[in-house]
C-alpha cells in the first residue's frame, strides 16, 4: 500500500481586513462574466460592494440571490440556469457555507451537465465529478463552514427532505478570501452556530481514520484557536481580533477535513438537521459530545490529545480520564455560548413518538452518506438510532 497522500487546498487565499476589496483583482485574470452567488440577506449588506469592484476590474456580472439556508436543488437549478443564461465563465460567492455549496454545485453542472443528485456519494462514490468547476472565488462571511477550503457539498433534496453530499477534488474553490469585516454583522446565534461547527470539523478531522500528519497539525491547531476565540466574538461581534482568529481557526479545520474527512457526528448531522429543520451547525454541536462519548474507546489516546488542547486534561491525566474530560469541556463550551437555547428558534421539535417513527430513516441516511465509516469507533446502525433517542431524550425534549 502507498503512504502518499495528496493535500487538497484553493490556489490562493487572501486573509486579512480589507481583503475582499481584492475582489476584482483577483477574478480579472480568472474569468469575464461572473455569476454572483448570495442569499438575500447578505448580498443586500454586501452585494454592492463585491459586484462594484468586480465591474471596476472590466467583469460583467449576473447575480443569482436567493439561495436558501440550506441550499436545495433548486437553488442550485435557478443558479445553474442564470449562469448558462449569461454565458458566465466564473463563480463568487458572498456569504457562508450555503452560497459556496451552491456556488459549487452549481460549477459542477456547469462543466459537467446533469442534475447535480447524480453526483452524490450514494451515486457517484468519491471523487465522482469529472471535469473542474470553472474558477471560484469564495468570499467567505462566517466562521465558519470552512467550504471554501473543501472538495465537499451538501444540498438539500426537498423532494425527499434529505441531504446529500457531493465530495471530490474538482469542486475546490480557486480562491478564498477570509475578511473579518464581513463577519461583525454575524449574529450571536449563527456565530454559535459556525463556530461550533468549525470545532467539530477539527475534531472529527483529528479522529478519523483518515487522519495523517498534516491534517492533524491544522485540526490540532483549529481546536485550540476555536476554542479560545469562539467564546470572544460571540460575546463581542465587534472584536476584529477575535473574529479574524475564528476565520483562520475555521479554515484550518476546512482544510483538515477535507483532507482527512468528517465522521459520524456529520453522517448524523445531516438527516438530523433536514428532519428538524436545524442549521447544519447547531446540528453539530448538538450530537457532537454525545457521539465523541460514544467514540472515545476507538481512538482513546486522540481524544485524550483533544482535552489537552481544550486545557481540560493534563499530559499525567490518564487517557481514557481525559477523553472523558474532553467530552465534559465539549459540552461546557457549548452551554457557554448558550447552544441549546436556540433550539426553540430554529428548530422545528416534533413530540417524541413522531420523532422516534423516523429516526430508522435517520438512521439510514447516516450510514448511506458514508462519514460513520471514517468513525474511530464503526456504529451500527442500533446504535445510531440510541444515539438519536439519547439526544432527544437529553436535548429536545424540553424543547417539544
Amino acid at each position: 500500500m502507498s503512504d502518499s497522500h495528496r493535500f487538497v487546498s484553493p490556489n490562493e487565499v487572501r486573509m486579512g481586513s480589507g481583503s475582499a476589496d481584492q475582489i476584482g483583482d483577483l477574478m480579472m485574470a480568472r474569468g469575464t462574466s461572473a455569476l454572483v452567488v448570495a442569499t438575500s440577506g447578505v448580498f443586500d449588506r454586501y452585494g454592492d460592494r463585491i459586484v462594484g469592484h468586480l465591474q471596476e476590474a472590466g467583469l460583467e456580472t449576473t447575480v443569482y440571490d436567493e439561495v436558501d439556508p440550506d441550499p436545495t436543488v433548486a437553488n442550485v437549478d435557478a443558479a445553474h440556469e442564470r449562469y448558462r443564461e449569461a454565458d458566465c465563465d466564473c463563480i463568487v460567492t458572498v456569504g457562508g457555507g450555503s452560497p459556496i455549496d451552491t456556488g459549487k454545485a452549481t460549477g459542477v453542472l456547469a462543466a459537467n451537465g446533469g442534475e447535480i443528485r447524480e453526483y452524490a456519494v450514494d451515486r457517484a462514490g468519491y471523487e465522482g465529478v469529472p471535469e473542474p468547476i470553472p474558477p471560484m472565488c469564495a468570499v467567505n462571511t462566517t466562521a465558519g463552514t470552512g467550504s471554501e477550503a473543501t472538495r465537499s457539498i451538501v444540498v438539500t433534496d426537498e423532494s425527499t427532505a434529505t441531504k446529500f453530499l457531493v465530495v471530490s477534488t474538482e469542486a475546490v474553490p480557486a480562491v478564498a478570501v477570509e475578511d473579518p469585516t464581513l463577519t461583525t454583522t454575524l449574529p450571536p446565534s449563527h456565530t454559535a452556530f459556525t463556530g461550533i461547527d468549525a470545532l467539530t470539523h477539527a475534531i472529527e478531522a483529528y479522529v478519523s481514520v483518515h487522519a495523517w500528519s498534516m491534517s492533524d497539525t491544522l485540526a490540532r491547531a483549529a481546536i485550540e484557536r476555536v476554542a479560545r476565540w469562539l467564546p470572544v466574538a460571540w460575546a463581542n461581534g465587534d472584536d476584529l481580533e477575535a473574529r479574524e482568529e475564528m476565520l483562520i481557526g475555521q479554515f484550518q479545520a476546512g482544510q483538515a477535513f477535507t483532507n482527512a474527512s468528517v465522521a459520524l457526528v456529520h453522517g448524523m448531522a445531516r438527516p438530523f438537521g433536514a428532519q428538524l429543520h436545524v442549521p447544519h451547525g447547531l446540528a453539530n454541536g448538538i450530537l457532537l459530545p454525545y457521539v465523541m462519548a460514544f467514540s472515545t474507546v476507538g481512538r482513546p489516546g486522540r481524544y485524550a490529545d483533544i482535552a489537552r488542547l481544550l486545557n481540560a486534561a493534563d499530559e499525567d491525566t490518564p487517557d481514557r480520564d481525559a477523553a472523558q474530560a474532553g467530552v465534559d469541556a465539549v459540552a461546557d463550551l457549548c452551554e457557554q455560548i448558550q447552544l441549546h437555547g436556540y433550539l426553540d428558534e430554529f428548530a422545528t421539535i416534533p413530540d417524541r413518538e413522531t420523532y422516534a417513527s423516523f429516526v430508522p430513516e435517520m438512521a439510514a441516511d447516516a450510514v448511506a452518506s458514508g462519514s460513520p465509516d471514517n468513525n474511530p469507533r464503526k456504529p451500527s446502525t442500533d446504535e445510531i438510532e440510541t444515539l438519536y433517542l439519547e439526544v432527544y431524550d437529553d436535548v429536545l425534549a424540553d424543547v417539544a
